[in-house]
């Protein structure tokens, strides 16, 4: 056989001689695995890259199966192989002093490079940092510049919130009822929405709680106290909106301008906390050469003190109008306050009723909760007592199935044997009766699960009703305005 190939790539074959023996010794099996022709490892030469691609012949043997015999034992490692050491002629290309000369010129190059590279650092790693805290002494100045706006924007703003808050409560409180008399009408509005909703969410209650009680009928009554209520303010109220064109105009004038103060007190604000971490930051190309403001600081201060001004003049002039609808606002908030807490004291006797009957609930299903919970315990005992026998009854099963391969006349039924048998029907007349345990334990607590379902049911109810009477109801009850506010002075 030719095997042919360069030195990189081909392999070579061993001899193998005709067996003399085939069969391995009676006392090991050992000598069926040793190696049956000697091993010869290839030269570290054989591999070189830059040897030429040739093309060898192996030495035509045929291998065999048979160990290494006497018939091979005659032949040398040249005779058999054809090793590259034993080639004569080799091809090179340079002479050590060129390869010492060319790693010398390596080093001395590395070493200006590495030189002018560090150079380069240092060099960049200054003028970055001066860079940067130029950069940043001129976005701190900017920034501070930008806080000092933001305050002088927060000043006004705060003036024009205050004169505009004192505006509308010289508004409510304008004589021939108008303005006092139209925020009085809009504070009743809240409570009527109350009784309105708190109607609304205890028709959402289930079940046997569903009840025509004494709330529901003490909320009809608050809804029709308050309309009452509503019908003679309106009566009163067209007599002055004639009286309120200035003062709405100069309120007009100030919200206008606190709208202007609050979107620029925003802009401003997110711009002085700008940072270059931020998130939508971008470039905008030739945007510092846009001038589009129309006003400098002072002009900017006088239009605002201007409006403040204009809003005093009108509140001085609406100041003698306040009289005239007092008597009404007091005896209307007398009624709607008296009415709201009778509403108030009925939701607490209902709601006292609701969560006493909800605790006898928690009580029968804590119980019975904590007798599901052993029910499920004794459940876990029996069914690890049923996993205890598999064991036993494995160890039992296993012996008898090995006595089952006694020879002969040894497969006797004697006294271990019958043992066995009654150990193998003990353990499963247990496992059996344990079993049965088991599903009783499990219809048991499912007689459990039924009533613990029932209950809380039950108990869902009662907290549904609950939470509407008690959060809902209550919670939105707890924002009823004050007299001051039914009598238009906030």
């Amino acid at each position: 056989m030719e095997l042919v190939g360069s030195p990189l790539t081909a392999t070579y074959a061993h001899p193998r001689s005709t067996p003399t023996k085939f069969l391995p010794a009676i006392s090991t099996m050992a000598s069926s695995y040793k190696n049956r022709f000697p091993y010869y490892p290839l030269r570290q030469s054989f591999s070189l890259p830059w040897m030429p691609s040739a093309y060898y012949k192996a030495a035509a043997i045929n291998p065999t199966l048979a160990p290494f015999s006497k018939s091979s034992q005659g032949l040398t490692s040249s005779k058999m192989l054809p090793f590259v050491s034993n080639r004569t002629n080799l091809f090179t290309w340079y002479t050590p002093d060129d390869w010492y000369r060319s790693n010398l010129t390596n080093y001395k190059e590395s070493e200006v490079s590495r030189h002018n590279a560090e150079r380069l650092r240092v060099d960049t790693s200054r003028m970055i940092q001066d860079k940067y805290q130029q950069t940043k002494k001129t976005q701190l100045e900017s920034t501070k510049n930008l806080g000092e706006r933001v305050n002088d924007i927060e000043f006004w703003r705060s003036e024009l919130c205050h004169e505009l808050d004192e505006m509308m409560g010289e508004t409510n409180a304008l004589t021939d009822m108008k303005k006092r008399l139209e925020r009085a009408l809009a504070e009743t509005e809240a409570p009527l929405q109350v009784a309105q909703e708190c109607l609304l969410h205890r028709e959402k209650r289930m079940g046997i709680d569903l009840v025509h009680d004494n709330v529901e009928k003490q909320l009809f009554t608050e809804v029709d106290v308050i309309r009452s209520c509503q019908e003679r303010m309106q009566q009163c109220l067209d007599t002055a909106k004639a009286q309120l064109a200035s003062n709405r105009v100069a309120q007009h004038e100030l919200e206008r301008d606190l709208v202007n103060k609050q979107a620029a007190h925003r802009i401003d604000d997110k711009c002085h906390h700008l940072r270059n971490t931020s998130d939508g930051i971008s470039y905008y190309r030739g945007v510092e050469r846009v001038d589009a403001t129309i006003s400098v600081p002072e002009s900017w201060a006088k239009f605002t003190d201007d409006n403040i001004l204009c809003s005093q003049s009108e509140r001085a002039a609406s100041a003698k109008l306040r009289d005239n609808i007092e008597n009404l606002l007091v005896v209307t908030a007398n009624e709607m306050w008296r009415q709201f807490n009778g509403v108030n004291v009925a939701f607490t006797n209902r709601i006292a009723e609701t969560a006493d009957a909800k605790s006898k609930i928690q009580t029968h299903l804590a119980k019975t909760l904590q007798e599901i919970f052993q029910i499920e315990m004794n459940i876990e005992a029996i069914r690890k007592a049923i996993r205890d026998k598999g064991p036993p009854l494995k160890v039992a099963q296993t012996r008898l199935d090995e006595r089952t391969r006694r020879p002969n006349v040894e497969l006797c039924r004697d006294t271990a044997q019958l043992r066995l048998v009654n150990e193998v029907h003990e353990i499963d007349e247990m496992i059996q009766s344990l079993q049965q345990r088991l599903r009783d334990a499990e219809d048991t607590l499912q007689m459990l699960v039924r009533a613990k379902s029932v209950l809380e049911h039950d108990l869902a109810v009662k907290a549904n009703s609950l939470f509407i009477d008690q959060e809902k109801c209550m919670g939105m009850r707890k924002t009823f305005p004050s007299t001051v506010r039914l009598v238009g002075y906030v």
